[in-house]
C-alpha cells in the first residue's frame, strides 16, 4: 500500500457538507450488516479467512497487497478496481496493486457454494480485514526481502465487517487519478483529500497507519530520500542505495521496518524522520497531526482502535446497495 491511489497535479477542491456526509453514511450503514449473508451464504467469512491465511502463508507481501488493494477501491467501496481496464491502467495502479488472483480464487470458490450471492466489494472488504490479522510468515526487514522466514502473527486487530454492498458496473480511469491521495503530497493536500470523503485528520493519521505493512517501489520515495531536508540521514543513506537517482524504479524497500507486521513501527519511524513516503513523513512534520502520530507511537490498542473504526468508516464510503449495481459473476468483468 504505498500510497492508496494517485491523484492528478491539480486537485479539484469544494465545499463538503459533513451533515449531509453524514447522513448518507447512517442510510448506507443501516442498508448493511455484519449478518447480512447469514442465510443466503454462511460459509462466506469461512472461506474468505482460508483463503486470505492461505495467501499470506505463501506470501508475506500479500497482507500488505489485500490491504492496499481495499484501499484502492475505496474511496469508493464498489469493487471497480477489480474490473479489467479502467481503475487497473492508472498510475497508480498498473504494474503497481497485486492479490487480484486471490479475490478471483475466492470468488471461484464461493461461486461455486452460493451462485450469485456474494459481491466482490464485500470479498475485498473482508479479505482487507482478514489480512490484517492472517496467520502467515512474519519477516523482519532483511528477511522480507531475502526470502527467508519465522511462522508468526502479524499481529493487527480486527473489527466486523459490514456487508451487503453491490459491484459497480464501470470503472474510471480518471476517478481513480483525482480521487485518492498521492505519495508526494504534502499535509494540507491530505487532509483536503480526506475530507472530501467524509474523513477527519484522525482517519487521514490512522488509516495510513496501514503503511505498517508492505512495501512502496523506489519512484515513489526516490525524490524524499534524495531531496527532503527532513530526513534522518543515515536512513536515507541506506534507501538510496536501493534507490539510486537513475534506474531501479521497481525497487522495493519496506515501509516500516517490520513489514510484515502490524504493529506501530511506521510512527516511531515518521517521529524519527524516517518515514519512507514523502506523504508518510508529512504527518509528522511540525503540523497538526503530530501529536497523533506521536500518541500512536506509544500507545499500539489506541492505534488498532482508531484503524478499526476509520476502516469501517472508510468502507461506507459510496457504496451502492439494494438495486444499485449487480453481484458480478466474475469479478473482473460485468455480467
Amino acid at each position: 500500500m504505498a500510497s492508496f491511489k494517485s491523484s492528478s497535479s491539480t486537485i479539484t477542491t469544494f465545499k463538503f457538507h459533513l451533515g449531509a456526509f453524514l447522513l448518507l453514511v447512517g442510510v448506507a450503514s443501516a442498508q448493511l450488516a455484519s449478518n447480512f449473508y447469514g442465510t443466503s451464504c454462511p460459509s462466506v467469512l469461512s472461506v474468505i479467512k482460508s483463503a486470505v491465511n492461505s495467501a499470506v502463508s505463501n506470501d508475506a507481501r500479500m497482507g500488505a497487497s489485500l490491504l492496499r488493494l481495499h484501499f484502492h477501491d475505496c474511496f469508493g467501496c464498489d469493487a471497480s478496481v477489480l474490473l479489467d481496464g479502467g481503475e487497473k491502467t492508472a498510475p497508480a495502479n498498473a504494474n503497481s496493486l497485486r492479490g487480484f488472483e486471490v479475490i478471483d480464487s475466492i470468488k471461484t470458490q464461493l461461486e461455486s457454494s452460493c451462485p450469485g450471492v456474494v459481491s466482490c466489494a464485500d470479498i475485498l472488504s473482508v479479505a482487507a480485514r482478514d489480512s490484517v490479522v492472517a496467520k502467515g510468515l512474519l519477516h523482519s526487514d532483511q528477511q522480507l526481502f531475502s526470502g527467508g522466514s519465522t511462522d508468526a502473527q502479524l499481529g493487527g486487530p480486527t473489527w466486523a465487517v459490514q456487508l451487503g454492498r453491490k459491484d459497480s458496473t464501470t470503472a474510471s480511469r480518471d476517478e481513480a487519478n483525482n480521487d485518492l491521495p498521492s505519495p508526494f503530497m504534502d499535509l494540507p493536500a491530505l487532509i483536503n483529500n480526506f475530507k472530501r470523503q467524509g474523513l477527519n485528520e484522525r482517519d487521514l493519521v490512522a488509516l495510513s497507519g496501514g503503511h505498517t505493512l508492505g512495501s512502496a517501489q523506489c519512484f515513489t520515495f526516490r525524490n524524499r530520500t534524495h531531496n527532503d531536508a527532513n530526513i534522518d540521514p543515515k536512513f536515507a543513506k541506506q534507501r538510496k542505495s536501493t534507490c539510486p537517482l537513475v534506474g531501479g524504479d521497481s525497487n522495493l524497500a519496506p515501509l516500516d521496518p517490520t513489514p510484515a507486521r502490524f504493529d506501530v513501527a511506521y510512527f516511531n519511524s515518521l517521529v524519527k524522520k524516517r518515514g519512507l513516503l514523502h506523504s508518510d513523513q508529512a504527518l509528522f512534520n511540525g503540523g497538526s497531526t503530530d501529536g497523533l502520530v506521536k500518541a500512536y507511537s506509544s500507545n499500539a490498542k489506541a492505534f488498532w482502535a482508531d484503524f478499526a473504526k476509520s476502516m469501517v468508516k472508510m468502507g461506507n464510503i459510496k457504496i451502492l446497495t439494494g438495486k444499485q449495481g449487480q453481484v458480478r459473476l466474475n469479478c473482473r468483468k460485468v455480467n
